[in-house]
């Protein structure tokens, strides 16, 4: 068959006697031979298995471990990095048309930092096969690859891992000192604990991380970006578009260890206030150590919802990084009735941030500015910011 556009999620669009198929493993243009790998009524999903005409963006696998038959790690790691950021644009671009109906132009992915396409990753959760070795999942499989060679990460950061007990998780970190942290959670002897049981394994509990000139001390468990220069970008585009001043209110919603609150505090001061909020109990422990300093901050451990639901002042930004299912209609209705004027929103995956871009257009909110990033090179993965604005009443 011959490849079509690429469609969210890593695959390409093909057509075969009247029937869509989504081709993993193939570039638009190309002329391949296809396995099947599943029927979902009027649509198929396949794996390209023979390039018979190869785009002239195709290059040699970036991944040792990774292809149709290999780990599903980095499923983009056969394309040229420069082509991969077009594609990834175009996929977002189309989503905002489709899902969101915003026309967005022509979109492309900006590299972050400059550690380029492989070696960025600095934290991985592995899970644990019935032999003791933590592996990498094949595609939309149970199946695990032992070899950890995968081109996210550092050279060694991987080395020498342990045996654990089967089906548990691995937690591995390679914090801003250079150290590594190992942590297993999950089972204990092939047992689910029901406390959520976390035992380090190597290194400590908690890993470093830094933003600036400010330190966090993060569970290796939290969440922190995997993309060892994410944080500092993101937390350097938040503090611009917000355009705060001193005395002003934000919203740090979704907000994990506070790493967006510490920027917004630097401009609103003292006499300002800012609100971060998540659920995770460790990245709130996180937040309030490391911002301790900063009166203006605070911390609460509660759904973006219901803390929303408790303000009575409406803040000047809100600045939301919900999970890959992104915010929805209740928290964006929520924000759109507290007459909230300027909004900085960040998802991760490219459906969900062009649905919700579409609920803030539905409130009367444009789209001031957008930027999207390759913050996961050698995956089909992208994050998305948006600058919305509304004009007050």
């Amino acid at each position: 068959m011959t490849v079509g556009p690429p469609a969210n999620g890593g695959s390409c669009v093909a057509r075969h006697d009247g029937r869509v198929i989504f081709v993993r493993h193939a570039l638009p243009g190309e002329v391949v031979r296809a396995q099947v790998t599943s029927e979902r009524g009027s649509y198929w999903h396949a794996d390209a298995i023979e390039v018979l005409e190869a785009s002239p963006d195709r290059v040699d696998s970036l991944c040792e471990i990774a292809g149709a038959q290999g780990s599903g790690c980095c499923d983009l790691a056969f394309v040229d990095p420069a082509a991969a950021r077009r594609l990834k644009g175009e996929v977002v671009a189309n989503q905002l048309a489709r899902l969101g109906g915003y026309e967005s132009g022509d979109l492309e992915a900006a590299e972050v930092g400059t550690v380029g396409a492989t070696g960025w990753r600095t934290r991985v959760r592995l899970e644990v096969g019935a032999d003791g070795r933590a592996g990498f999942h094949r595609y939309h499989s149970d199946e695990l690859v032992t070899d950890l060679s995968c081109a996210q990460v550092p050279a060694g950061m991987l080395d020498d891992l342990p045996l654990q007990p089967p089906g548990a998780h691995v937690h591995v970190v390679l914090d801003d000192n250079g150290q590594r942290h190992v942590v297993r959670s999950g089972p204990r002897g092939g047992k689910k604990s029901k406390s959520g049981m976390t035992e380090v394994v190597s290194g400590e509990y908690e890993a470093v991380q830094r933003v600036g000139d400010r330190e966090w001390r993060v569970p290796v468990t939290a969440f922190w970006q995997s993309h060892r220069d994410a944080a500092g970008t993101y937390s350097a585009l938040v503090s611009e578009w917000a355009e705060l001043s001193a005395g002003q209110t934000a919203w740090d919603l979704y907000g994990g260890a506070g790493v967006f609150a510490a920027a917004l505090a630097g401009s609103v001061g003292e006499s300002g206030k800012v609100l971060t909020v998540d659920t995770s109990r460790g990245s709130a422990r996180a937040a309030r150590a490391a911002l301790g300093d900063l009166g203006c901050i605070e911390v609460v451990t509660d759904s973006v919802r219901r803390a929303l639901g408790a303000q009575r002042v409406a803040a000047d930004v809100a600045v939301l990084d919900p999970p890959r299912t992104g915010a929805g209609h209740e928290v964006i209705d929520q924000l759109a009735a507290a007459g909230v004027p300027r909004l900085i929103h960040i998802g991760c995956e490219a459906a969900s941030f062009a649905r919700d871009i579409g609920l803030y257009r539905g409130h009367g909110y444009e789209v001031e500015n957008l930027r999207v990033f390759d913050s996961f090179p050698l995956t089909h993965h992208v994050e998305c910011v948006a600058l919305l604005t509304r004009a007050s009443g």
